[in-house]
């Protein structure tokens, strides 16, 4: 049934920000879908239909293959906007079929397992020098130190970018994801458009760079897929590069910050696996479910659909709450509880569908390995100052998360 979600759903307030999972639980006995005015959005905040939505054709990460923003009754982005949407608008991952098809089958075969399974020597060895490090000063932010550097240097391996230049990535990433919250500030937009143009010349000169001299990594794959016929023009490889390096580490660095921060706050829990290392995919699943790193995602939708007796009509964007589709009790049991040894966790923190998150496989080998590293060289590993939230809700994660090795 639909109705407005009052002050239930906040994204705004730090409160809510800070754990929003009991909101949830009041949101989804409100119905399966609520109308939420002020992002003029419906939100969907049950397991069973999220996992189908993800799925439905009639909903879409865009219009503009099928419906001007007229014909869609959208007001168009503003015209200084245009560099983030230009750069947003050609990746994948906001691409319907059939440009989301063409793209996602060139850049699947630098995903295949067998590929994704040469990383993982490098992946550990790089997890065990970080948490070496780690452990020779006694401590440190776990964030900074750990958990943003194995991502990001393992994807930028992947895409060729010079170990020198690497520092550039992460600050122009949090730039362009800070337009994925809701209704974001004027100053998060015009910081998004920067780091867009900025990123896009970069990335620029690395692709011509590539073009004289080719290497075995994605940028110099993606050209040679497009000289052997495989149509990719130069901004769709920008925008390629752009949300592989935005995905590749994003959630990677909120999954492993969030996951020990729980670790911290439920001790039994974090006792068990130090006890037993074999726990350690299971954790991954677990504490990924448990505090989503992901919150919400959006889709258009492009045909009419039907929830429970609500039409909602063309035209209309709905928001997808992952988090609370992860803590719904008709998919998991004691869903408020950490539960590391969680055997069935049909957890949608990747999505489904066509969007299935790509990277997948490599998140789950860079979480393992960086949550291994520190079992093993930092068994004594504590909390030594309680962490501060980001203030954003739909990219959840932590200012830094300040540890201590007794």
């Amino acid at each position: 049934m639909a109705g407005s979600s009052d002050l239930i759903f906040d994204p705004w307030d730090p409160a809510f920000v800070a754990d929003p999972y009991p909101a949830y639980a009041e949101l989804r006995a409100r119905g399966r879908v609520v109308y939420f005015a002020p992002t003029n959005q419906w939100l969907v905040p049950h397991h069973a239909d999220v996992s189908a939505l993800l799925r439905d054709r009639r909903l879409g990460r865009t219009y503009l293959h099928r419906f001007s923003h007229e014909e869609f009754g959208r007001t168009p982005p503003p015209p200084e906007h245009e560099p983030f949407h230009t750069l947003n608008d050609h990746g994948m991952l906001d691409l319907e079929p059939p440009d989301h098809t063409r793209i996602r089958r060139l850049v699947s075969k630098a995903f295949t397992p067998r590929t994704v399974e040469r990383l993982r020597p490098y992946v550990h060895a790089l997890a065990d020098e970080l948490v070496a490090a780690l452990v020779r000063k006694g401590g440190g932010d776990l964030l900074s130190e750990v958990a943003e550097p194995l991502p990001v240097a393992v994807i930028a391996e992947m895409l060729g970018v010079p170990e020198a230049d690497r520092a550039l990535l992460r600050p122009w990433s949090a730039a362009i994801c800070g337009m994925y919250e809701l209704n974001p500030s004027k100053e998060t937009a015009v910081k998004a458009v920067r780091a867009s143009v900025e990123f896009s010349e970069y990335l620029r000169g690395l692709i011509a760079a590539r073009r004289r001299e080719p290497g075995e990594d994605l940028v110099s794959g993606l050209i040679a897929a497009h000289d052997e016929g495989d149509r990719l023009t130069e901004q769709e490889m920008i925008s390629t590069a752009v949300l592989l390096l935005n995905a590749g580490h994003e959630a990677t660095v909120n999954a492993t910050v969030n996951g020990w921060w729980a670790l911290f706050r439920n001790p039994a829990q974090l006792a068990a696996l130090r006890a037993d290392h074999a726990l350690v995919p299971s954790a991954v699943e677990e504490l990924m479910r448990y505090d989503t790193p992901l919150q919400l995602f959006e889709r258009w939708v492009l045909d009419d659909i039907e929830i429970d007796g609500t039409t909602i009509p063309r035209g209309s964007e709905i928001a997808m709450l992952f988090g609370s589709a992860n803590h719904d009790p008709a998919v998991f049991t004691d869903p408020g509880r950490l539960d590391l040894t969680r055997g069935d966790n049909p957890h949608i923190s990747f999505s489904a569908g066509i969007h299935y998150c790509i990277g997948a496989p490599l998140a789950r080998i860079e979480l393992a390995a960086s949550m291994s590293a520190l079992l093993r060289q930092a068994p004594t590993l504590a909390l030594a100052a309680e962490p501060r939230r980001k203030p954003n809700f739909v990219i959840r994660g932590l200012e830094g998360l300040t540890v201590e090795v007794r």
